[in-house]
């Protein structure tokens, strides 16, 4: 695990929530000048602490305003199953998040639709998947709360 101090906890607190801060601005709020600001990023992007940088899209402007969590359970747990599902679902684009779970499911994924008519589309096109013999899905009433920032 890459060695932080806290001024790079700083700069990826505020990166994290301004993603598209200039070097300079985030030098100042970071307290550190702009050189030694460029240097730590450079470093924090290199050693993987910083894994990239993106848009996040409000799910209503691009039709996906129904969010679900979709259990997946499988034949078997085989290293060739678990691989042949994993390498599968990674298609499925309206899938942003697939995790191996312990517990009664195998998969726990987070799926985003447009309405139930689409998520019927998304359901047949996971059940279809490798290994896959039983689906639970559960539809989410309203986001209480979000984010993507990592406590640092």
């Amino acid at each position: 695990m890459p060695q932080m101090d806290e001024t790079d906890r700083r700069i990826l607190r505020i990166l994290q929530k301004k993603g598209r801060i200039s070097n300079a601005d985030l030098a100042v709020e970071a307290n550190v000048s702009s050189s030694a600001c460029h240097r730590r990023v450079q470093r924090l992007e290199a050693d993987g602490v910083i894994r990239d940088y993106v848009a996040l899209l409000n799910p209503t402007h691009v039709d996906r305003r129904s969010t679900l969590f979709v259990e997946v359970t499988l034949t078997s747990q085989a290293d060739d199953v678990l691989a042949a599902f994993e390498k599968a679902v990674q298609g499925v684009p309206d899938v942003l998040e697939c995790h191996l779970m312990a517990g009664v499911a195998d998969y726990m994924l987070k799926v985003v639709a447009a309405d139930t008519d689409h998520f019927a589309e998304i359901h047949r096109t996971l059940v279809r998947l490798p290994g896959v013999v039983k689906m639970q899905s559960s539809f989410a009433m309203r986001t209480v709360f979000k984010t993507t920032s990592l406590p640092v």
